[in-house]
């Protein structure tokens, strides 16, 4: 019997404390009715002109970040817009440098070279004026797989090359800042 009477008390004490608050809120929307209604039409005005131009604020706030946002990605798009042409650009520069290792053989073809060589110059100076950067990589450097694409690995010819770069299959380049094609080695192991 305990238990209902306490029971009891908390439902009555809940139902106080109900009442309280619904009095409370009502009281406060009376005085906000009351205030509103004592406000003068310049305060009235005024509250309104604040209010206006707060939004106003706000607005322009985002439409500078929204320029300057949009500003940034398009100076990114021109950097990296020839992306695509320099990399299917990339295979013949390789069979550039591939015809000239086996013309350096042939003595007889001289003028051959010459032309290959002049055409190739002019091709890779283009390139580079656009952007494009060969990333320089040599036998005995130091294997990182952040930087390099390693395609094998061969036992190492001396035990300080074991980790190290043997050899260097094909050329990586970057445009700009982005690397758009890893070097890829071999490496001793």
């Amino acid at each position: 019997m305990s238990t209902n009477k306490e029971e009891k008390a908390i439902e009555d004490q809940l139902e106080e404390v109900l009442n309280e608050v619904e009095n409370q809120e009502e009281n406060i929307k009376k005085e906000a009715e009351t205030t509103e209604e004592t406000l003068s039409p310049e305060e009235q005005l005024q509250m309104d002109l604040d209010k206006e131009k707060d939004k106003f604020l706000r607005l322009f706030a985002e439409f500078e970040n929204y320029k300057r946002r949009t500003s940034k990605e398009r100076i990114e798009l021109f950097k990296t817009a020839s992306q695509d042409v320099m990399i299917s650009m990339l295979p013949v520069l390789d069979d550039f440098e591939r015809a000239l290792m086996h013309i350096e053989d042939d003595k007889e073809a001289e003028e051959l070279r010459k032309g290959v060589v002049l055409i190739y110059q002019k091709l890779l100076k283009t390139l580079e004026q656009k952007g494009l950067e060969a990333i320089k990589v040599e036998a005995g450097d130091v294997f990182n797989a952040d930087n390099h694409e390693a395609i094998t690995q061969i036992p190492a010819p001396t035990d300080d090359m074991k980790g190290k770069i043997i050899d260097v299959v094909e050329k990586g380049y970057k445009l700009g800042e982005k690397v758009i094609r890893f070097p890829k080695v071999v490496i001793g192991q």
